[in-house]
């Protein structure tokens, strides 16, 4: 599913952003990525959307290796890939079903996939009732609601959830959570980036440190720290 090979990459002046790392997420699998700012999370998830290259070593994403995708193939690579952000990234000026509808416009879906799919992760996520509604209307937690069902409507194989609940507060940053698990369950692999020790120990979930770019731990039942 998610294979990185032997992976460095160093930026300019030296940066060692991640340093000889070796590892495999297996599909179905719900991930922490752990590490304090600037330890290499964010460069670990720019390789596998295939944002940045590796400097050396190898990123293969269901069985394909990233260093072989032309260049216009790394749109379809990208579908496969689902993506939360903490600050929802939402289009102010499309209602809830337009942005989720976006997503699948964008892969050129056919119009009568989207009226039949749309509806059914809006229900997933518990805002059947809110698709009129345009984001500034909505709760945080309501829009991140609308950013997991953006990220699911086109089955990825793969969930990227990056500090989704960082701008929440603790019971909706739960209810989130709550979901990326029922999403986990339906056999979505997830990976989270987070900086949220409470959730982490709470779940015991598989945990990858990264620290200055070396991987410090890979855990299958782990904590924060």
């Amino acid at each position: 599913m998610i294979d990185f090979i032997k992976v460095s990459k160093i930026y300019e002046k030296n940066v060692k952003a991640l340093v000889d790392v070796s590892l495999s997420i297996e599909q179905g699998e719900f991930v922490f990525l752990v590490g304090s700012s600037g330890a290499g999370k964010s460069t670990f998830i720019k390789m596998i959307l295939k944002e940045i290259k590796p400097t050396s070593g190898k990123v293969i994403i269901n069985n394909k290796d990233l260093s072989l995708i032309k260049r216009r193939d790394i749109p379809y690579h990208r579908r496969s890939i689902g993506m939360v952000f903490q600050d929802f990234k939402l289009i102010s000026n499309l209602n809830v079903y337009e942005n989720v509808s976006f997503a699948m416009r964008v892969v050129e879906a056919d119009e009568k996939e989207i009226r039949k799919r749309v509806p059914v992760v809006l229900s997933l996520v518990g805002l059947s009732d809110k698709y009129k509604v345009f984001p500034h209307e909505l709760s945080g937690g309501e829009q991140q609601r609308v950013s997991l069902a953006r990220a699911m409507v086109n089955n990825p194989s793969i969930l990227i959830a990056d500090e989704p609940t960082g701008n929440l507060d603790p019971d909706t940053a739960l209810e989130i959570m709550a979901l990326l698990q029922d999403i986990n369950r339906g056999g979505t692999t997830v990976l989270m980036a987070t900086h949220a020790k409470d959730i982490v120990d709470r779940m015991k979930r598989r945990v990858i440190a990264i620290e200055r770019g070396v991987l410090l731990r890979d855990e299958k039942r782990g904590k924060y720290e």
